[in-house]
């Protein structure tokens, strides 16, 4: 017996005549193939063909019960990457009988009687022709594969960015920068029950981050005064939708071009009375309603260095008022339908959570303040 670079392929042949596959086996145990599997009924070609995924087929077309080319048919439709390493034997030496195999997807032809050398040649021809395929086709899933990773870690990095630059508007005129986490989950879970599609809903989520990233531009004695900003200085502040908008434009990516979207319209109301543009009811794009709801009544539940906390009931009352007013009033229903999972969100990125001062106060009913700067003129516009 021979030993062969090919010797650990696996040769399957299909042959109603049990001499034909005496005589192939012969011929290929004498050239050094050990893995052979042979049967004589064409309807468990199929069946053998999935078991062992062979290197070639050697397939006889004149059979009964099912010919060769409707083997051929069969394997088609089960072969993930539409290559059959198949080589007919035939006594047939008619074009037309060629052609047809050809097109179901014969790669060659033995004619029989057999010629063992032009056997071992055809066969060698054909499963070196499929090694170097799947080969290829192995190739070509790592490359797939290195790509895919290549481009989650790109994600991720977009991500990154987007939520830390999110996060450094925040840290401005937030202690903890803890707010913007919190609002983007619940800005993803109201959309999430309104009906928005899985992706929409990630796409609010990672960019409505960015709502507020045009307040980096806005001075520190405005952005920063204790007190109630005067007629000039909350013209300046209004400005800061406009300016995050401005620093988000021209983005090629949906995601982007959401954040840019929200940053635009978070501060529009549903009366009109909002800014920069006064947009009124459903000309507000509902991205930018859902997150001017889910910042303030986050903004109402926070406590912050000028504020206290508002108890869930008192802001969730306070969120009802502005129904209509300030807020879409099917957003608002849909959010009170939604309420235990809201407060799941609030309570598990409390700001005590992850900053090691105690407890969450998300439940600690206190006395209810005078909110500074933005969430006043939010209340009271």
């Amino acid at each position: 017996m021979k030993e062969t670079k090919y010797s650990r392929a696996k040769i399957m042949i299909v042959d109603d005549d049990p001499g034909n596959i005496h005589i192939l086996e012969r011929i290929l145990k004498w050239q050094g193939y050990s893995r052979i599997f042979s049967i004589t009924r064409s309807t468990e070609a199929v069946e053998l063909y999935r078991d062992t995924r062979p290197d070639i087929l050697l397939l006889d077309l004149k059979m009964p019960e099912m010919n060769g080319l409707e083997v051929l048919s069969q394997l088609s439709k089960i072969e993930e990457d539409h290559y059959i390493p198949v080589l007919v034997l035939t006594a047939q030496q008619d074009r037309v009988t060629k052609l047809e195999a050809l097109k179901a997807g014969a790669k060659d032809f033995l004619n029989k009687p057999f010629d063992i050398a032009e056997v071992l040649l055809r066969i060698d021809n054909i499963i070196e022709t499929r090694l170097l395929h799947n080969e290829i086709r192995d190739q070509n899933k790592i490359l797939e594969e290195k790509v895919r990773e290549r481009t989650r870690e790109l994600r991720e990095t977009q991500l990154e960015i987007i939520n830390r630059l999110g996060r450094a508007s925040e840290y401005r005129d937030n202690e903890t920068g803890m707010h913007i986490i919190r609002m983007s989950r619940l800005s993803a879970r109201l959309a999430q029950a309104l009906g928005m599609n899985a992706e929409s809903c990630e796409l609010i989520l990672h960019a409505s981050p960015m709502h507020d990233v045009g307040k980096i531009g806005i001075p520190d004695h405005i952005l920063l005064k204790p007190g109630k900003l005067n007629d000039v200085e909350w013209e300046i502040m209004r400005m800061h939708p406009t300016m995050g908008a401005e620093m988000l434009s021209g983005g090629q990516s949906e995601l982007l071009q959401m954040a840019e979207l929200i940053a635009i319209t978070h501060q529009e109301r549903w009366d009109g009375s909002g800014y920069p543009k006064g947009l009124r009811g459903e000309e507000i794009p509902l991205e930018g309603r859902i997150v001017a709801l889910c910042d303030v009544f986050d903004a109402l539940t926070s406590r912050r260095a000028y504020k206290s906390a508002f108890s869930v009931e008192d802001s969730v009352s306070e969120i009802e008022k502005q129904s209509g007013k300030l807020f879409d009033p099917k957003l608002v229903d849909v959010f009170k339908s939604t309420l235990p999972d809201m407060l799941q969100i609030i309570d598990e990125f409390a700001d005590t959570k992850h900053n090691g001062s105690g407890k969450s106060k998300l439940k600690e009913l206190v006395e209810i303040e005078v909110i500074r700067t933005e969430d006043q003129q939010t209340a009271s516009h």
